[in-house]
């Protein structure tokens, strides 16, 4: 049996594993409340451990392509702060999407093609228009799912690191709004603090952000457009 048999046989395991023994039941909103108080003293005893693993399971998660990244961005800025949940989230986010790129590539390739055909097209095309600049943009106003970017861009000429820095650079705007965000959801403890003007400020911020990322590619467009 190839290695390449072999690792996609893993993959597999492992991605039926995760829901054979509901872990995908932790990536809620309503988990992420109940078991707040608990994470908040694991974080409190080790605050290193806490971290790693938050970490850890953030890649698995996308880099299995496993819907849950928000839920995980919430949870870190709720345990950890804006600081080093932004750290985590952004790292950890970008290290598992490599992964699933690779993935992608090397495994799946002709799965993909086969199962995303028809949005393979425009993504190629958007490759062959601008480039790099349309991973970035698709990064910072995802068109696709953040998980079918991943897999998509895998079947292209993109080499491994720009994919990485790209990424890592695209979604860093969202991800420190989604982190935020939860470090607000955290205070939570009766109705009264949900009016209250950080998060609302929060939220207000998760609903702009696409409109406002809009305006920014158009104008970085515009700019691109008359130096040629």
């Amino acid at each position: 049996m190839s290695k390449k048999v072999l690792l996609i046989a893993a993959l597999l395991a492992v991605g039926l594993a995760f829901y054979w023994l509901d872990l995908h039941q932790w990536l809620t909103l309503e988990n992420l409340k109940r078991q707040q108080q608990q994470f908040e003293t694991w974080r409190d005893a080790s605050p290193l451990a806490m971290g790693l693993l938050f970490t850890a399971v953030y890649i698995l998660v996308t880099g299995l392509s496993v819907p849950g990244a928000i839920i995980l961005s919430l949870a870190v800025g709720a345990l950890f702060g804006l600081f080093w949940g932004t750290l985590i989230a952004s790292f950890a986010s970008s290290l598992g999407a490599t992964i699933a790129f690779l993935t992608s590539r090397y495994l799946l390739h002709d799965w993909v093609q086969w199962r995303f055909g028809g949005r393979l097209r425009a993504v190629y095309r958007g490759m062959e228009r601008d480039g790099r600049f349309f991973l970035f943009a698709l990064r910072l106003v995802p068109v696709f799912p953040f998980v079918l970017i991943n897999i998509l861009m895998g079947l292209t000429r993109i080499r491994i690191w720009p994919f990485y820095w790209i990424s890592q650079v695209g979604m860093l705007p969202a991800t420190m709004i989604y982190v935020n965000a939860g470090t607000q959801l955290g205070r939570i403890d009766g109705l009264s603090d949900i009016l209250s003007p950080e998060l609302v400020l929060s939220f207000a911020l998760l609903a702009l952000f696409p409109l406002l990322a809009r305006w920014l590619l158009n104008l970085v467009r515009r700019e691109r457009t008359d130096r040629s």
